[in-house]
């Protein structure tokens, strides 16, 4: 039988279809899928005949004679305790607190012998192993040192079992021929870039040299470069399409005379900082092509996002287009509508509407009549803006702020409602370079990083429990003096589960404590009319102090709250605390944020609360929230699929994202539509991707 990359992984020695179907359920069905499952980490086993010759923080290879293996409960879980026997007669624990997979024991019989394979620890004075490999004897580990791949594993089969079926492999499919199809990268990107071969990079990765160990740690191998640059590749060459698409993408050309934009900026009681007028600029030009805009206008909290948006809207507007403004909550769509009647009431010729699910019946019928007979220019409104019965005559721009609360899905939906609309995103989370080239590749982007003039700087501190009445002093006295405060809790009520204050318990303990102030109540599971009332009492200064969850995290905006008591603190992200602190510090008034924390916190919590009071910019917080959280967790599970990398690391590895970067725009510079041969394969192989599919 000739083997090739697509034969099934059953037809391997000490496989067969048994041991194939359950690869098969693993995502492993041929050859290629097998060599491309590269090990997790590695280990530097050193060969050791007894306990007496462990070093601390070793991982050793001990020979060892099974005696005793024992099931017992571990809370909710079966744990599994092994005592074993070194060749001095010196007994030892193993300890497994999970079973690896189900059946891992059952090939085990006392007395047996066994090599133990891992990093032991000193416990009580005496030495244990927790969840290390156990081989059986016939494994052949006679070496002294040798740096080992270490695999996921699956039911029968360990990690040195998917080793020597990865060497059956490549024995089998030495002909060069057969590694053709893998190698889809030109000879000369190979060179360029430094790239060894996909065949010699797998080869390296699952029979590692010991002469490499301090590279294998740090993921610096060769084989570790060439898969690390081609995911880089493959994603950077999906935006360079993706982006090439919207190239092509025809939209109208909105001029626009500058009328509504002149008047609006007689009228600002404010001087634009130079990044405004920077991103308006760059916005202008975009409109005015026949190409549709894809942007992603992103600033740090309080930089000015919304002017530059209205700016945007108006210019639209300007040539007769209509623009849609969607807002993920109805306190933050509702902010953007009263800051534009605010914004617009010296420009009567804006028609503008509001549209949410609680707009009523008859009142709604109006608008939806209005917007498609074009008698309204700007509907700003939340997910109501994508129901089916919103229809517009003429809409030429939407703007969607906090972009990434939206799915791709309902984003579509709303750009489906023109023809080649020109396209807006917002976001209020200042994004990583790193990251913004990744996750938004095919945007172009406008960065707002300067606060107007008039903003003070905030005071922020972190408050540990005992200090609390200090605190509650210091609060009274700015409440009477006129001023207003925030308390933001994680939970809306008390859970049984996990020992946090709530929002409401706290709200009717402090009410009851300091019955002179107004208080208010504000959290997610209340209506909207309600969320709404409390708002527009805050704004008016009819409630002094406000209780509340995260739904003030963006879109309030009151100059005369200056207090911001955020209660367990190390619960929330560094981003999400950046956000919330931004709802004081919005006027000239001196502003204070405290983070109140539990009085034991871990290294890391106090790292990052520490860095929430040395710093404001929310660039810096958000690099440093990226290499704590990483990629997945900072977007949120909605975008985060797309940075799925399963060799890559954004932080880690930005170098090489940036060669790759170049590499995709060199070929497109070169040969926009890939029409050489060489390129053409690529596009080719491209397509069966995951990259291919992402949106």
């Amino acid at each position: 039988m000739e083997y090739q990359l697509t034969t099934s992984v059953q037809y391997l020695k000490g496989v067969g279809p048994q041991l194939g179907a359950r690869l098969e359920n693993w995502g492993v069905c041929t050859l290629e899928d097998l060599v491309q499952n590269i090990p997790r980490t590695y280990q530097n086993w050193k060969r050791v005949e007894g306990l007496g010759s462990i070093k601390d923080g070793d991982s050793v290879v001990l020979p060892a004679t099974l005696l005793l293996l024992r099931r017992f409960r571990r809370g909710y879980q079966t744990a599994f305790e092994l005592v074993l026997e070194d060749s001095a007669g010196c007994r030892f624990q193993v300890k497994f607190f999970r079973q690896p997979y189900h059946g891992y024991f059952d090939r085990f019989r006392c007395p047996q012998k066994v090599w133990v394979v891992g990093k032991p620890q000193v416990l009580k004075n005496k030495i244990e192993f927790h969840h290390p490999d156990l081989l059986d004897e016939s494994e052949n580990l006679e070496n002294q040192d040798q740096l080992v791949p270490v695999y996921t594993e699956t039911n029968g089969l360990n990690s040195r079992k998917l080793n020597q079926l990865v060497d059956q492999c490549f024995r089998l499919l030495e002909r060069p021929q057969v590694w053709e199809a893998l190698e889809y990268f030109p000879s000369v990107l190979c060179q360029k870039y430094c790239l060894i071969s996909r065949k010699e990079a797998l080869k390296l990765l699952h029979f590692p040299s010991l002469n490499l160990q301090k590279e294998y740690g740090t993921r610096r191998t060769p084989g570790h470069r060439r898969l690390i640059f081609e995911e880089f590749f493959w994603m950077e060459f999906s935006l360079a399409l993706k982006k090439q698409s919207y190239a092509q993408e025809k939209s109208l050309s909105l001029q626009g005379k500058g009328e509504l934009r002149d008047r609006l900026r007689a009228t600002l009681p404010f001087q634009l900082t130079q990044d405004q007028e920077k991103a308006i600029q760059e916005i202008a030009l975009d409109l005015q092509k026949n190409t549709a805009m894809n942007r992603l206008l992103q600033g740090d909290v309080g930089s000015g996002k919304t002017i530059v948006m209205f700016f945007a809207l108006l210019q639209a507007i300007e040539a007769g287009a209509q623009v849609a403004l969607m807002a993920p909550t109805e306190i933050l769509s509702e902010q953007h509508f009263q800051n534009a009647k605010k914004l617009f009431s010296a420009l009567p010729s804006v028609r503008m509407a509001f549209l949410t699910s609680k707009t009523k019946s008859e009142e709604k019928k109006r608008i939806l009549a209005n917007l498609e007979g074009g008698l309204i220019d700007l509907l700003i409104g939340t997910h109501s803006l994508i129901e089916d019965q919103v229809q517009f005559s003429k809409l030429g721009l939407i703007l969607i702020d906090e972009q990434h609360r939206f799915g791709v899905a309902q984003r579509h939906r709303l750009q489906s409602k023109g023809l080649g609309p020109h396209r807006l995103l917002v976001t209020a989370t200042p994004i990583p370079r790193t990251l913004a080239m990744t996750a938004f590749g095919d945007l172009e982007v406008s960065v707002l990083r300067q606060k107007p003039p008039g903003r003070t700087p905030i005071t922020s501190r972190i408050m540990e429990e005992k200090n609390r009445s200090l605190m509650m002093e210091f609060l009274v006295k700015q409440v009477q003096a006129g001023r207003q405060a925030y308390f933001v809790y994680p939970l809306v009520e008390e859970s049984e589960k996990i020992d946090l204050k709530s929002a409401t318990e706290s709200f009717e303990k402090m009410k009851a404590q300091y019955p002179d102030f107004r208080w208010g109540l504000l959290h997610g599971k209340m209506k909207p009319e309600e969320k709404e009332n409390v708002m527009t009492a805050f704004r008016h200064n009819q409630i002094q102090i406000l209780v509340s969850t995260t739904v003030i995290e963006v879109g309030v905006d009151v100059p005369n709250a200056v207090i911001m008591v955020i209660e367990h603190a190390e619960r929330f992200g560094l981003s999400q605390l950046h956000q919330l602190r931004g709802r004081v510090g919005r006027g000239a008034l001196k502003s204070y944020c405290i983070f109140g924390a539990a009085s034991r916190l871990s290294r890391e919590a106090k790292q990052r609360l520490n860095l929430m009071c040395e710093t404001e910019d929310g660039f810096a917080i958000a690099e440093a929230d990226l290499q704590w959280r990483g990629a997945g967790e900072f977007l949120g599970a909605k975008q985060s699929g797309a940075l799925g990398f399963r060799w890559a690391d954004l932080v880690r590895d930005e170098e090489i994202l940036l060669e790759a970067r170049s590499a995709v725009e060199e070929i497109f510079k070169k040969d926009p539509e890939l029409k050489t041969k060489e390129h053409q394969s690529l596009k080719s192989y491209w397509q069966n991707l995951p990259w291919a599919h992402t949106s």
